[in-house]
């Protein structure tokens, strides 16, 4: 179960025990769904030693392919872990710092209390609305959704109800303003300290879509980047991933 947000927070700030001399700043190129995480991962960070992260957030297709044409990132943390290992055979990231630091979950959710039951039927329902899902060409968590449709036999009948956005940011942002009735998204996008904002949510069956393996990658950009390097580590610390767990990832 994941701990309540007031022992996490007594759990964060102890994470580490020193602060370093010079403090540094590092750009970091975040998968959309760990928005909220990397937040308190950053404040850790800062409190712990002093170095910052300037984080841009989106879609991992996106960013995979600014980081190719030079986009000035340190660090790339992925919503799966395909794009990192291709800029790593491209020779574009520091040798051996690739890593997967959380596995992803999707969840069908809806802004609205009681819309979505416990097994996703209201996928067949006559008065479906519009269903959200992220561009799968850019987005790991949409592509799982398109297989998770698919695999449902669905497809034909949910193809005119459908949705895209081109983030799993953006299509969170549908289902929450209600331009769609619901919407295939990232746990971690509709939990606080473990537990659900609003609405209500279908967790879907691992086996439904393949794994959404999220894999961090330090970039060559980031070689000698002090806050880069600080980052790698505290994700990979434990108080570190009991964070990344209460936000519903696998670690």
């Amino acid at each position: 179960m994941p701990l309540p947000i007031r022992h996490l927070t007594a759990i964060l700030f102890a994470a580490l025990a020193h602060t370093t001399t010079h403090a540094a700043e590092a750009q970091i190129a975040v998968a959309a769904n760990f928005a909220e995480p990397i937040k308190a991962i950053a404040a850790v960070l800062e409190k712990t030693t002093g170095h910052t992260l300037k984080v841009s957030t989106g879609a991992s297709g996106a960013f995979y392919t600014q980081i190719k044409n030079g986009a000035p990132f340190d660090v790339f943390l992925s919503a799966d872990n395909e794009r990192p290992e291709m800029l790593e055979k491209d020779g574009l990231t520091q040798p051996g710092t690739r890593f997967t630091y959380a596995t992803g979950q999707l969840v069908l959710w809806s802004v609205k209390a009681g819309r979505v039951d416990a097994k996703g039927e209201v996928l067949k329902a006559a008065d479906l609305g519009k269903v959200a899902y992220a561009n799968p060409k850019t987005a790991p968590y949409g592509a799982a959704a398109v297989q998770v449709i698919g695999r449902l036999g669905l497809g034909a009948a949910l193809a005119p109800k459908l949705v895209q956005g081109e983030s799993i940011g953006q299509t969170f942002g549908f289902v929450k303003t209600g331009n769609a009735d619901v919407g295939f998204v990232a746990m971690s996008q509709v939990l606080v300290g473990g537990r659900m904002k609003e609405g209500s949510m279908w967790v879907v069956p691992p086996a439904l879509h393949d794994p959404i393996r999220q894999d961090a990658v330090v970039l060559k950009r980031g070689e000698n980047n002090e806050a880069a390097q600080a980052l790698i580590k505290l994700l990979q610390s434990p108080n570190i991933k009991e964070l990344i767990r209460s936000y519903g990832y696998g670690v």
